[in-house]
């Protein structure tokens, strides 16, 4: 039987970590955190069987294994990356090219875009999906929505407000907070165990996704309260598909934010419809 290949970002966290021999270092390149690299770099090493670091308390090093697999990763990257940009073409007539994750697009977007399109009817959209700020760089779009720190995603984007973190269950789910299973969106710096000085108790999380948006999805379906982003929360709060948990709102050190090509008419468009949306959903 043929063994499932290991997933993209684990190779690209381990070749970061690797050629840096730094996790730090790494989880600034491809924009995770440290200790989401390092539970790459571990899932990684679980399903090759081998280990590919020697971790010590000064730093790491790699094993000969890891040595062996770094170039193969390293050339196999600059392939992908160099298919990637044999597609890349000048922009069409009233294409607009939007890169943002499956979160923001079903959360935030999609639920109002009529709202655009009836405003612009000759404009063609076109979405790609991305989750990891270093996933932009491989990429040229109009109107980009990453996720990250300040530092991770430039000072020429505009942080998407609010801010904060809020937990969220199904109108369903009973329980008081302590005592229902909690959903955490791995790669973020904040999480649950953040939330214990305000909501008090042991908050431990059972069920872990790659992103806000997966534990939105989670949560509707009543699998329990997932902590994710106010800005991504209202709709799923006004539809009514979902309830606040908890009444604080905790603070988070990333967030949302958005950068245009200020050259392509069509995406300045986006920006103020997008801008006065967001604004607005806050009211």
């Amino acid at each position: 039987m043929v063994k499932a290949l290991p997933p993209l970002a684990w190779f690209r966290a381990f070749e970061a970590a690797a050629r840096h021999l730094s996790f730090t270092v790494a989880a600034e390149e491809v924009g995770m955190t440290q200790s989401a690299v390092s539970q790459h770099v571990k899932s990684l090493e679980q399903s090759l069987g081998v280990p590919l670091f020697t971790r010590r308390a000064r730093g790491v090093s790699l094993t000969d294994e890891g040595r062996k697999l770094l170039p193969q990763v390293g050339a196999a990257l600059e392939t992908l990356a160099a298919a990637a940009r044999s597609f890349e073409t000048g922009p069409a007539a009233n294409q607009l090219t939007i890169a943002t994750s499956v979160s923001v697009a079903q959360w935030l977007i999609a639920p109002y875009l009529a709202e655009f399109t009836a405003q612009n009817p000759k404009a063609r959209l076109r979405f790609l999906s991305m989750i990891w700020p270093d996933d932009f760089l491989t990429i040229r779009a109009d109107v980009e929505i990453p996720f990250g720190s300040q530092k991770q995603v430039g000072r020429d984007a505009i942080l998407l407000e609010p801010n904060g973190l809020i937990a969220l269950k199904s109108p369903q789910l009973v329980g008081d907070l302590a005592a229902l299973p909690l959903i955490e969106s791995v790669g973020t710096s904040d999480g649950w165990k953040r939330c214990r000085d305000v909501v008090g108790g042991d908050l431990q999380p059972q069920i872990f996704v790659d992103s806000f948006g997966a534990a939105l999805n989670f949560a509707a379906q009543g699998n329990g309260v997932a902590l994710v982003s106010e800005l991504l929360g209202r709709h799923a709060l006004a539809s009514g598909a979902l309830v606040r948990a908890h009444d604080a709102v905790f603070p988070s050190k990333e967030g949302y934010y958005l950068r245009i090509n200020a050259q392509n008419p069509t995406a300045v468009r986006f920006r103020d419809w997008f801008l006065a949306r967001v604004e607005k959903t806050a009211t």
